[in-house]
């Protein structure tokens, strides 16, 4: 933070309207917000990155053409200055954002939106926000705010996945597709709950890193297209698939799932209309629900099991707020495993 005639001002980053890669993603200076009726300022302390930010920057998901765009929909930092009519915060109190505004608890409400990041709501890529007090949320004891930071998507999405419908239990077996955010998330929260979990990779090397990190048994989709059918051989049938990829991959889901199990759907990485999957859908009773992040009441239960479990967030790398192309770039790598957190103090 800085004085600039007599102004307090702050760096940010920004999207340019229009921009579609890195080249429009610019470091600026702005002036300090301040917080109005309702709202607190958070000194951000670290951010973390997720596919949809990358969809983000593409241009063709969650933005308007005409206007420039604080990116990254989660962050974490201490609450620095209160408004009026807000009772439930304190300077310093240790805080992370809600992806959507307005989710309490139940199914999602109509018009929730894109979350931060998106379309017109500006996102965390800043050094101090400001935010409605009922948009943020406390952060979990156990975890430093570089950890924290990893939350707001992924970890949600996660656990509504695992327990929005069709909840785990300690005899259930899930399959995770993958090695990104979600996935290791829910490797992490179904291990914590007593599951079995089960994993796919298109890597070997990732197969050993998912079995060390507590998966039972992984398999390589390369070498086995078939994959669905493969895992419900070994397994008789796993009763939860978290589907990170999208309908590309449906119908080997529901090959895997067993009999009134559930896909839960999240990815946006392939679509592929012809992955109806109907038959496979009606004979096995089967369930496949979209999942959409989660709401407010779903944060406070898994950073509730954070800190009984002390389940540690899974952060590939990190990087400073001045290099956050970098990060950008090691987001996209085909080796990444797990979050890429920005730390800006």
């Amino acid at each position: 933070m800085k004085t600039k005639i007599g102004t307090l001002q702050m760096r940010r980053w920004i999207l340019k309207a229009g921009a579609t890669n890195l080249d429009g993603l610019v470091l600026e200076d702005a002036p300090m917000p301040e917080p109005g009726e309702g709202e607190v300022r958070i000194r951000v302390h670290a951010v973390s990155l997720n596919y949809r930010d990358q969809l983000v920057l593409g241009g063709g998901f969650a933005r308007l053409p005409d206007r420039d765009l604080v990116p990254v929909s989660d962050g974490a930092g201490e609450i620095d200055a209160v408004g009026s009519r807000v009772e439930t915060w304190v300077l310093g109190d240790r805080v992370t954002n809600l992806f959507f505004q307005g989710w309490y608890d139940g199914p999602p409400k109509a018009n929730l939106g894109f979350g931060l990041g998106g379309l017109d709501e500006d996102g965390m890529l800043s050094e101090y926000v400001v935010l409605p007090a009922d948009r943020i949320t406390r952060t979990p004891v156990s975890l430093d705010y570089a950890e924290t930071a990893t939350l707001p998507c992924a970890a949600v999405t996660a656990w509504n996945a695992l327990y929005g419908d069709h909840p785990i239990g300690p005899d259930s077996k899930v399959l995770v597709l993958g090695s990104g955010g979600v996935s290791l998330f829910a490797m992490l929260f179904a291990r914590a709950a007593g599951a079995q979990v089960f994993a796919t990779s298109s890597q070997d090397a990732k197969l050993k890193r998912l079995m060390d990190f507590g998966a039972s048994d992984g398999i390589n989709y390369r070498d086995i297209p078939d994959w669905g059918k493969a895992v419900f051989e070994r397994t008789g049938g796993v009763n939860k698939v978290i589907n990170t990829v999208g309908t590309a991959t449906l119908n080997q889901s529901l090959e895997a799932v067993t009999y009134g199990g559930e896909v839960a759907l999240i990815g946006l990485m392939a679509f592929d209309d012809s992955s109806s999957g109907f038959g496979l859908l009606m004979g096995k009773s089967a369930t496949v629900r979209g999942v959409a992040v989660g709401s407010s009441q779903m944060y406070e239960a898994l950073a509730q099991a954070i800190d009984t479990h002390k389940v540690r967030p899974p952060i590939d790398s990190r990087f400073r707020f001045e290099d956050v192309k970098d990060a950008y770039r090691a987001q996209s790598s085909p080796e990444l495993f797990g979050k890429i957190v920005i730390e800006l103090s």
